[in-house]
């Protein structure tokens, strides 16, 4: 009994550390809401012109921090500054959340998509 009473209020302690998960984003909602990115960062998140980061597979919150920088100024690109300045949380989130669920490109140091012949910059 007396131990109960002692670890009830340790578990309690314990429970409210554990910070609360963000209900996140829906990659369905993400794909049409991240339609104008398709241009710069590829469908896929996997850009093939090596000015534009890569955004398949990053980590969600990485890409809902990024975006939110750009909106607060802390960021500094004049594109992705326009682009980020219109966004919601909510928008933010759901287009995290598609970036994350695409398959990231890896390429060789050959300059070959990783499972693909297509050498970048020629065509076969």
């Amino acid at each position: 009994m007396t131990r109960t009473l002692i670890l009830a209020p340790v578990l309690t302690a314990l429970l409210l550390m554990i910070p609360v998960a963000h209900a996140g984003g829906s990659a369905a909602a993400g794909k049409k809401k991240a339609v104008v990115c398709f241009a710069c960062h590829g469908e896929n998140g996997n850009s093939l012109d090596p000015q534009y980061p890569r955004l398949g597979g990053q980590y969600a919150q990485y890409i809902v921090q990024a975006l939110k920088e750009y909106q607060d100024g802390q960021r500094k690109n004049p594109i992705m500054v326009g682009f980020a300045s219109t966004l919601t949380e909510q928008d933010r989130e759901d287009i995290a959340a598609y970036f994350a669920a695409q398959k990231p490109a890896v390429w060789t140091l050959r300059g070959e998509v990783s499972g693909s012949h297509k050498r970048q910059g020629t065509s076969l």
